[in-house]
């Protein structure tokens, strides 16, 4: 199976989902339901999962705007680049957010792209308000399901023959592995959540089950968690919380200085 067909095979379910999942979350109270100034500006950095762009965090996008929130797309491409080049991108990106919202910023990461959040939350607690993982098997960085793992090793083969900007194999037993690894291990310093799924075919839940965070389980697919009512009918809470317990904003001299601008 070639790299086009594999990458295909994993995104059908996306698709499926996107067509079942979007009328019924359309209709849902959780979506309907949307108080303006619930987020009072708090700014969200959205990571979307391996092999997706931010457009597949559209609607999740949406959802944050319509209560007061500031969300952004990562700007990473499809995310399948090397982890250490994407996490430094995001950093890039998270410190700009939090200069232009005043304050530090939640992370949302689907699948990949919450591994990802975590690592920077790791990095650079001080900037991040809170961390939503879904699906996110962050208990091992290769422990999604063999399909998923097999495009990995085939992009890290078109890395080694000269195609740039995908994962490589030192993202698989290298500095980059040993790097990332050790601190996906640590302890977080931030409020955190980790969604998961027992339905789940791409990421099993237990390795989703991040000990640091507060553990929800719901009854949605991989790719379907970003559509399901019943994810954001259990964040829209917590989130909230996060809001009312923000810290007070740092004078703009205390953020890192960055020109930024959202298309």
């Amino acid at each position: 199976m070639s790299v086009v067909e594999a990458t295909r095979a994993v995104a059908r379910e996306q698709v499926l989902v996107a067509m079942l999942g979007i009328p019924r979350l359309l209709t849902h109270q959780a979506w309907r339901a949307a108080d303006p100034g619930e987020g009072r500006g708090l700014g969200v950095l959205l990571v979307p999962g391996f092999g997706f762009g931010d457009a597949s965090l559209h609607m999740t996008r949406t959802w944050f705007r319509k209560r007061g929130y500031v969300p952004i797309g990562a700007r990473i491409g499809l995310n399948v680049g090397c982890t250490t080049e994407l996490v430094d991108r995001l950093e890039r990106r998270l410190e700009a957010h939090a200069e232009a919202t005043g304050g530090p910023v939640v992370l949302f990461g689907q699948s990949r792209g919450g591994g990802l959040a975590r690592l920077l939350s790791v990095r650079r607690p001080e900037l991040v308000r809170g961390l939503v993982m879904l699906a996110s098997p962050v208990l091992d960085q290769l422990g999604a399901h063999p399909s998923v793992v097999r495009v990995a090793r085939k992009l890290a083969r078109l890395s080694a023959a000269g195609v740039p900007g995908l994962l490589d194999q030192d993202c698989f037993a290298g500095t980059c592995y040993d790097t990332n690894s050790a601190a996906m291990a640590q302890p977080l310093k931030v409020p955190a959540i980790a969604v998961f799924s027992r339905n789940d075919r791409i990421a099993p839940w237990d390795l989703c089950a991040d000990p640091c965070a507060e553990c929800v389980e719901v009854n949605s697919t991989h790719t379907g968690m970003g559509l399901d009512p019943e994810v954001y009918r259990l964040l829209a809470p917590r989130l909230a919380a996060w809001v009312r317990g923000r810290e007070p904003v740092p004078a703009p001299s205390e953020l890192p200085r960055r020109r930024y601008a959202e298309a």
